[in-house]
């Protein structure tokens, strides 16, 4: 177990917006940043950071946390995992305590299966630079594709040795269980009980993370065996699912968000050999056809995506269907191809990095005149396939979001092929049109499966639930403003010039969060919710410890299922600002501009709910009965009222019942 000094440590470091920033491209909003959500496909802006609360909170999804409860939730680390994470990037030394045996075996699935796969990168990569054969065979061939040790060691790359269960073995006997090595794919169990190891015989390539976890392999055969694939992959697991991974992403993703653009390739060794040469903005698809979840990758750092292919026509043809999938989340796509023969490894092994970076800018080109290249000189002479060809470049314009830039690229493409604009104009709006189309019935169908589940479930169904509005209510003026010294109007009682004893009233000065406690023993109120049962007890005991209330150290050590309801609670000043309601000539007013009079009434309104609530259980006690006795019921109901009364006058409002 990590130490508490240690935790502490690495909370106090840790900077929510430094962290996120790895992950997310943010940008400055006041004193905010925002970027777009990592959890959900969006394209305007939803995910905000706060520097000051040292919190995030993404309103598309609704989660929120500290900088450990994005971690957890975006690269799917256990709590122990996110500190070390965190102490690792800030370099901090943690403290550890032996682990006992009931809290070795509660280590869950996952977290086994990425311990196995660190160890058989590490022990791939020891394979490689320390043994004979690794050396020979493994080393030598990185060596010929030009790779250097800084090169290899920063790429993690390795070597599984011929032997048909050396790794298998080796992992066995240091006690990692078969299930894991079964289920991350490294190990494969015969039908006569034997091991044997998935990648033996080739040169490993690690997958990883954006945040640097091993999440599978690639695996490349080195002889002539025309039974064997060339590359190999791990399966699809628990941690490893192909169509979300860019290979090279965790090496890349600072150098895509400093130059705004991000390179990408097909293959291992593109990645490798452009880092190599100093261009680190760079990705790979793996070899696999281009993916929504792979795009959106990208997109979470830049809004620029410029594809590099090699000269290859047919895969050329094959490979430009991903472009529209890039279009259609609204990112820009330029393309650059190599001459005949060339693919982008060969010829950023043979080129300086100067004319390489010459080459990409002068030979980049945008999707439009890509298109147009890579299909005119077969259309040319044929009516019907510049006509086909015209309609996919405009199928490819319709995919663009912005309506701007439709209409430029609409333009361009009636220069390039020297076609009516207006045509053009006509046959995207028909286009369009059908998308919106498509698009309006799988919203309907998705209102009328939500009309199921809402009249099946009374709580969707049901109206505002007022208490619970009250609840949360106090929770966030205990967080925000429970510090706080106000000045407080307090109700005594006085014997007047007559002998009548008259309530009136004296000021007092009161901590926020001792007013609202003793408020609620007065009226032995105990808050419904179980949530903000808990997280008002939380508060309140740490209020009573701590004479000064730290936000940042109260989110440090929060209950992780209180994280989402005070993040939600924290950022809904945010949430305002997201929506710019100034610019519309809407003007919130802040609650802490009179903080004393909006704790008062919000107390005030609980009670109120709550003698309502009495009353009615009063009333329903009553019988019309012809020998029933209801004096009770009804001179307390009448007690009951007035007390609405007096609240009524105290709040300004008229009376009316709660339902």
């Amino acid at each position: 177990m990590i130490s508490k000094a240690s935790i502490d440590t690495v909370f106090e470091t840790a900077r929510v917006e430094e962290v996120i920033g790895d992950f997310v491209q943010l940008k400055r909003a006041g004193s905010n940043f925002k970027g777009l959500s990592p959890f959900s496909d969006e394209r305007s802006p939803s995910f905000m950071v706060s520097p000051v609360k040292q919190i995030w909170k993404d309103f598309s999804s609704g989660k929120g946390g500290n900088v450990v409860a994005f971690l957890m939730e975006h690269e799917h680390f256990t709590y122990p995992e996110a500190i070390r994470y965190l102490a690792k990037k800030y370099n901090i030394e943690i403290e550890e305590t032996e682990q006992t045996q009931e809290e070795k075996a509660n280590t869950d699935v996952r977290e086994s299966m990425y311990l196995v796969s660190e160890f058989a990168k590490d022990y791939f990569h020891d394979i490689l630079v320390n043994t004979e054969e690794g050396k020979a065979i493994g080393y030598s061939y990185f060596k010929e594709r030009g790779f250097t040790n800084e090169t290899i060691k920063k790429f993690a790359l390795g070597y599984s040795p011929e032997q048909w269960d050396a790794f298998s073995k080796e992992a066995l006997g240091k006690g990692y269980k078969l299930e894991f090595l079964e289920s991350t794919g490294l190990t494969i169990t015969k039908e006569d009980g034997k091991q044997i190891d998935r990648f033996r015989g080739r040169v490993m390539f690690p997958i990883q993370s954006m945040s640097g976890r091993i999440l599978g392999f690639g695996g490349r055969i080195l002889t002539n065996d025309k039974k064997a694939a060339k590359y190999l992959n791990s399966p699809e697991s628990e941690i490893y699912h192909k169509s979300k991974v860019l290979y090279g992403i965790f090496q890349a993703k600072q150098a895509i968000a400093k130059q705004n653009n991000c390179y990408l390739v097909e293959g291992y060794t593109d990645v490798i050999q452009f880092n190599q040469s100093g261009i680190e903005n760079v990705v790979a698809s793996s070899g696999t056809a281009l993916t929504p979840d792979q795009i959106r990758l990208v997109n979470r750092l830049t809004k620029n995506i410029t594809v590099l292919y090699d000269g290859d026509a047919a895969g050329l043809r094959a490979s430009i269907r991903g472009i529209d999938l890039i279009l259609e989340e609204g990112m820009n796509v330029r393309v650059c191809t190599f001459p005949e023969g060339e693919d982008p490894d060969s010829f950023a092994k043979k080129s300086s990095y100067e004319d390489l970076v010459a080459y990409l800018e002068n030979n980049a080109k945008d999707f439009i005149q890509f298109k147009a290249s890579l299909l005119m000189n077969e259309a040319q002479h044929d009516p019907i396939k510049k006509a086909e060809l015209i309609r996919d470049m405009v199928t490819s314009i319709s995919k663009i979001p912005d309506r701007i830039k439709r209409e430029i690229y609409t333009q361009e493409c009636a220069r390039i092929m020297d076609i009516s604009e207006q045509v053009l104009i006509s046959t995207l709006a028909q286009l369009v049109q059908k998308d919106i189309s498509e698009a309006g019935k799988k919203i309907k169908q998705e209102q009328k499966a939500f009309e199921v589940v809402k009249n099946e479930d009374p709580i969707v169904a049901s109206k505002v639930d007022v208490l619970y509005e009250l609840e949360r209510k106090i929770i966030e003026i205990l967080l925000l403003y429970g510090d706080k010294t106000e000045e407080f109007e307090d109700v005594i009682l006085i014997t007047n010039d007559e002998g009548e004893i008259v309530e009136s009233s004296e000021k007092k000065e009161h901590k926020v969060y001792q007013r609202i406690y003793l408020s609620l023993q007065e009226d032995e109120v105990e808050l419904a919710n179980p949530l903000f049962r808990n997280i008002y007890n939380h508060l309140i005991n740490y209020y009573h410890q701590n004479e000064n209330f730290q936000m940042d150290q109260y989110l440090m050590h929060l209950e992780p299922e209180f994280t989402q309801e005070i993040t939600d609670i924290l950022m809904l000043e945010e949430q305002m600002s997201l929506h710019n309601w100034e610019s519309k000539q809407i003007i919130v007013k802040l609650k802490d501009q009179s903080i004393a009079q909006y704790v008062s009434e919000t107390i005030l309104t609980l009670r109120w709910f709550l003698v309502n609530k009495i009353i009615e259980e009063l009333k329903g006690s009553i019988t019309t009965e012809p020998e029933a006795d209801n004096t009770e019921p009804l001179s307390m109901a009448m007690d009951y009222y007035k007390l609405i009364n007096s609240f009524s006058k105290k709040l300004g409002r008229v009376m009316s019942r709660y339902s």
